[in-house]
Protein backbone atom coordinates (compact mmCIF):
# COMPACT_ATOMS: atom_id res chain seq x y z
CA UNK A 1 0.00 0.00 0.00
CA UNK A 2 2.79 2.23 0.35
CA UNK A 3 3.70 2.50 -3.33
CA UNK A 4 0.29 3.30 -4.22
CA UNK A 5 0.93 6.72 -1.64
CA UNK A 6 3.57 7.97 -3.80
CA UNK A 7 0.97 8.43 -6.44
CA UNK A 8 -0.80 10.86 -4.16
CA UNK A 9 0.55 14.77 -4.13
CA UNK A 10 -1.28 16.20 -1.48
CA UNK A 11 -0.86 15.77 2.05
CA UNK A 12 -4.38 15.49 3.06
CA UNK A 13 -5.26 13.14 -0.06
CA UNK A 14 -2.45 11.15 1.21
CA UNK A 15 -4.03 11.09 4.91
CA UNK A 16 -7.84 10.35 3.60
CA UNK A 17 -6.32 7.01 1.65
CA UNK A 18 -4.70 5.86 4.37
CA UNK A 19 -7.76 6.47 6.70
CA UNK A 20 -10.10 4.65 4.16
CA UNK A 21 -7.58 2.20 3.75
CA UNK A 22 -7.66 1.34 7.35
CA UNK A 23 -11.05 1.70 7.84
CA UNK A 24 -12.01 -0.80 5.71
CA UNK A 25 -9.30 -2.98 4.70
CA UNK A 26 -10.63 -5.58 6.92
CA UNK A 27 -14.27 -5.73 5.45
CA UNK A 28 -12.42 -5.87 2.28
CA UNK A 29 -10.61 -9.11 2.90
CA UNK A 30 -13.74 -10.53 4.55
CA UNK A 31 -15.89 -10.02 1.00
CA UNK A 32 -12.78 -10.79 -1.34
CA UNK A 33 -11.64 -14.02 0.73
CA UNK A 34 -16.05 -15.17 1.36
CA UNK A 35 -16.20 -14.82 -2.73
CA UNK A 36 -12.36 -15.83 -4.04
CA UNK A 37 -11.46 -18.91 -0.86
CA UNK A 38 -8.02 -17.78 -0.85
CA UNK A 39 -6.13 -14.96 1.39
CA UNK A 40 -3.39 -14.44 -1.68
CA UNK A 41 -6.01 -13.53 -3.93
CA UNK A 42 -8.29 -11.53 -1.49
CA UNK A 43 -5.17 -9.69 -0.69
CA UNK A 44 -4.93 -9.09 -4.06
CA UNK A 45 -8.15 -8.44 -5.07
CA UNK A 46 -8.27 -5.89 -1.67
CA UNK A 47 -5.01 -4.05 -3.66
CA UNK A 48 -7.26 -4.07 -6.57
CA UNK A 49 -9.51 -2.28 -4.94
CA UNK A 50 -8.34 0.42 -3.00
CA UNK A 51 -6.03 0.98 -6.32
CA UNK A 52 -9.49 1.60 -8.54
CA UNK A 53 -10.32 4.21 -5.53
CA UNK A 54 -6.99 5.78 -6.20
CA UNK A 55 -7.12 6.30 -9.45
CA UNK A 56 -10.72 7.51 -10.51
CA UNK A 57 -10.90 9.10 -7.28
CA UNK A 58 -14.71 8.84 -6.50
CA UNK A 59 -16.44 11.56 -4.68
CA UNK A 60 -19.02 10.39 -2.24
CA UNK A 61 -22.02 11.98 -0.87
CA UNK A 62 -21.02 10.48 2.48
CA UNK A 63 -19.58 7.71 4.38
CA UNK A 64 -22.55 5.13 3.44
CA UNK A 65 -22.16 6.10 -0.60
CA UNK A 66 -18.28 5.80 0.35
CA UNK A 67 -18.86 2.09 1.90
CA UNK A 68 -21.15 1.12 -0.91
CA UNK A 69 -18.89 1.83 -3.45
CA UNK A 70 -15.99 -0.41 -1.63
CA UNK A 71 -18.11 -3.29 -1.29
CA UNK A 72 -19.78 -3.22 -4.84
CA UNK A 73 -15.85 -2.68 -6.41
CA UNK A 74 -14.69 -5.65 -4.52
CA UNK A 75 -17.49 -7.51 -5.23
CA UNK A 76 -17.19 -6.88 -8.84
CA UNK A 77 -13.00 -7.29 -8.94
CA UNK A 78 -13.83 -11.11 -7.42
CA UNK A 79 -16.51 -11.47 -9.21
CA UNK A 80 -14.02 -10.70 -12.28
CA UNK A 81 -11.12 -12.87 -10.79
CA UNK A 82 -13.31 -15.79 -10.55
CA UNK A 83 -14.03 -15.18 -14.39
CA UNK A 84 -10.32 -14.62 -15.35
CA UNK A 85 -9.64 -17.74 -13.52
CA UNK A 86 -12.06 -20.20 -15.29
CA UNK A 87 -11.35 -18.64 -18.38
CA UNK A 88 -7.47 -19.91 -17.51
CA UNK A 89 -9.15 -23.14 -16.33
CA UNK A 90 -6.98 -22.39 -13.09
CA UNK A 91 -8.67 -23.12 -9.79
CA UNK A 92 -8.38 -21.04 -7.28
CA UNK A 93 -7.20 -22.38 -3.79
CA UNK A 94 -9.88 -23.18 -0.95
CA UNK A 95 -7.79 -22.46 2.16
CA UNK A 96 -9.48 -23.17 5.92
CA UNK A 97 -12.23 -20.52 7.84
CA UNK A 98 -9.26 -19.25 9.99
CA UNK A 99 -8.49 -16.91 7.40
CA UNK A 100 -9.63 -14.16 9.65
CA UNK A 101 -7.83 -14.70 12.73
CA UNK A 102 -10.90 -12.95 15.22
CA UNK A 103 -13.91 -15.48 13.62
CA UNK A 104 -16.40 -16.29 16.00
CA UNK A 105 -18.59 -19.75 15.66
CA UNK A 106 -21.34 -17.81 14.59
CA UNK A 107 -19.31 -16.57 12.13
CA UNK A 108 -17.60 -19.41 11.02
CA UNK A 109 -20.74 -20.81 10.38
CA UNK A 110 -22.09 -18.29 8.54
CA UNK A 111 -18.78 -18.86 6.35
CA UNK A 112 -19.77 -22.53 5.47
CA UNK A 113 -23.09 -21.41 3.83
CA UNK A 114 -23.43 -20.88 0.10
CA UNK A 115 -22.34 -17.74 -1.23
CA UNK A 116 -26.46 -16.34 -1.74
CA UNK A 117 -26.75 -16.68 1.24
CA UNK A 118 -23.57 -15.43 3.35
CA UNK A 119 -23.04 -11.68 1.93
CA UNK A 120 -26.24 -10.72 2.46
CA UNK A 121 -26.09 -12.35 6.13
CA UNK A 122 -23.14 -10.59 6.73
CA UNK A 123 -24.20 -7.28 5.75
CA UNK A 124 -27.22 -7.48 7.10
CA UNK A 125 -26.01 -8.67 10.76
CA UNK A 126 -21.89 -7.14 11.02
CA UNK A 127 -22.44 -4.48 8.79
CA UNK A 128 -25.60 -2.76 9.46
CA UNK A 129 -27.36 -2.56 6.21
CA UNK A 130 -31.08 -2.39 5.77
CA UNK A 131 -32.51 -4.95 3.57
CA UNK A 132 -33.59 -1.81 1.34
CA UNK A 133 -29.45 -1.17 0.96
CA UNK A 134 -28.51 -4.39 0.54
CA UNK A 135 -30.62 -5.14 -2.51
CA UNK A 136 -29.14 -1.94 -4.16
CA UNK A 137 -25.65 -2.91 -3.21
CA UNK A 138 -25.84 -6.81 -4.52
CA UNK A 139 -28.14 -5.76 -7.29
CA UNK A 140 -31.30 -7.90 -6.49
CA UNK A 141 -34.73 -7.69 -5.81
CA UNK A 142 -35.89 -6.43 -2.16
CA UNK A 143 -38.14 -9.52 -1.84
CA UNK A 144 -34.69 -11.96 -2.92
CA UNK A 145 -32.67 -10.34 -0.15
CA UNK A 146 -35.38 -11.24 2.05
CA UNK A 147 -35.75 -15.13 0.97
CA UNK A 148 -31.90 -15.09 1.12
CA UNK A 149 -32.01 -13.83 4.89
CA UNK A 150 -34.54 -16.01 5.89
CA UNK A 151 -32.89 -19.08 4.28
CA UNK A 152 -29.70 -18.22 5.88
CA UNK A 153 -30.88 -17.83 9.07
CA UNK A 154 -32.33 -21.04 8.97
CA UNK A 155 -29.70 -23.23 7.68
CA UNK A 156 -27.42 -21.08 10.68
CA UNK A 157 -30.10 -22.42 13.59
CA UNK A 158 -29.44 -26.12 11.55
CA UNK A 159 -25.68 -25.76 11.93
Amino acid sequence: MLIYLTMIEAEEDRHRFLSLYRRYKKLMLYIAHDILHDPHDAEDAVQEVFLKLLTTRPHFRDLEHEKAWLIVTARNVCKNELARARRREVPLEETEAHFVPELSDTLLALRSLPEKYRLPLYLYYYEGYSIKEISKLLQIPLPTVGTRLSRGRERLRQL
